[in-house]
């Protein structure tokens, strides 16, 4: 897999991955609440699958 995330957009889903998935364990403790693993993983691993289908790298060129 090569990375086509951002530094910005992975800290972004980083951040947003654990504000979702803490509504898990506070707040409304919904199991939809897992679903923000997906920002959270995508955001470590810098990579998006959506982001390579649809040919998107946030990626600065060198």
């Amino acid at each position: 897999m090569i990375k086509n995330e951002g530094f910005i957009d992975r800290a972004l889903r980083v951040i947003v991955g654990l504000g979702i998935l803490s509504l898990a364990f506070i707040g409304p403790q919904t199991p939809w609440a897992y679903i923000g693993l997906v920002p959270l993983l995508t955001g470590l691993v810098g990579y998006c699958p959506l982001y390579s289908l649809f040919g998107i790298c946030t990626l600065k060129k060198a």
